[in-house]
């Protein structure tokens, strides 16, 4: 099955997924004072774009909005204790952001680490649920060897109408915060940076601390 979304970036599965989502009344709660914010990507750290400069936006505590109502990251990211978020722009159709959560002990960290792992494999059948004129298909692009693991995939969907995208996703464990990289544009398996991108995630978690 493949699915994909108009609105060409990560708002586009954002659209889809926002009607029908229920996850409850969610509250953006900033960082606590004592809470040490984990270092964040630069726009440079992101896969090179063929025609545009990237452009990132401040890091920011509490939850995107765009991300409480995801349905592959929403129930896991969305209620925004302890997070930052940081968004990155190109001037086309290509955008990425990077969350990452401070947890209270390293159980609670692996946990969480799971969890996300879960949610983005079960993204594609939430989607079509949601959605019965969109397709989705997720390929796992495997794990990768830094601090206590990462492991990235791809997310393509496509609409009856023909429209289509190509999403990266990967989340990496530093002790106990958790990191979540998004990665977002039209196109299809084919147009996506995967070599770039986990270049891109390693860094990530390698920022934490």
């Amino acid at each position: 099955m493949s699915k994909r979304t108009r609105a060409g970036t990560l708002t586009g599965l954002t659209a889809l997924t926002a009607a029908g989502l229920a996850l409850g009344t969610v509250l953006a709660v900033p960082a606590g004072a004592a809470t040490v914010r984990p270092g964040f990507l630069s726009a440079a750290d992101l896969p090179p774009h063929t025609s545009s400069s990237w452009t990132a936006g401040e890091v920011t505590a509490g939850a995107s909005p765009d991300v409480e109502v995801d349905r592959c990251l929403g129930m896991a990211l969305g209620d925004g204790r302890d997070s930052w978020y940081r968004d990155f722009r190109t001037d086309l159709d290509t955008s990425a952001r990077q969350v990452s959560v401070e947890l209270s002990s390293v159980s609670a960290a692996k946990g969480r680490f799971a969890r996300v792992n879960q949610d983005i494999k079960s993204c594609p059948a939430w989607i079509e649920q949601a959605d019965p004129e969109v397709e989705a298909t997720l390929k796992d692009y495997g794990k990768l060897n830094v601090e206590e693991g990462a492991h990235v995939y791809g997310l393509h969907t496509e609409t009856s109408w023909g429209a289509t995208d190509i999403r990266l996703l990967s989340v990496g464990r530093d002790g106990t915060t958790v990191t979540v990289v998004d990665w977002g544009q039209l196109g299809d398996f084919g147009d996506a940076p995967v070599k770039a991108f986990k270049k891109t995630t390693v860094t990530a978690v390698n920022k934490l601390h």
